[in-house]
């Protein structure tokens, strides 16, 4: 897959509200009611990256949950990130 350049990532996070390019990779945080909501988002996400193996950075402390993707194979931002940021959207809604 082939990495995208910054103007190609700018103009897809234009779709993408809240998600930003930041160290090779493009990330969100989202905060939920409590853990039982932020860790069960989790799982839900967890089952839609196995299915388009493609597998996030993330970190949950509490209610807050962090998500950084990047391709490793092309060493940064790839069209496949931008597809999974859109099923997290879908996903946390």
């Amino acid at each position: 897959m082939k990495k995208m350049n910054t103007n190609e990532i700018e103009e897809a996070l234009k779709n993408l509200s809240g998600w930003a390019l930041k160290n090779d990779m493009i990330e969100k945080s989202f905060t939920f009611e409590d853990f039982t909501a932020a860790f069960a988002t989790m799982t839900h996400i967890a089952f839609e990256c196995e299915k388009q193996n493609h597998h996030p950075n993330w970190e949950n402390i509490y209610n807050n949950l962090t998500i950084k993707l990047s391709t490793h194979d092309a060493d940064g931002v790839t069209q496949k990130d931008i597809d999974l940021a859109k099923s997290i959207e879908e996903i946390v809604g």
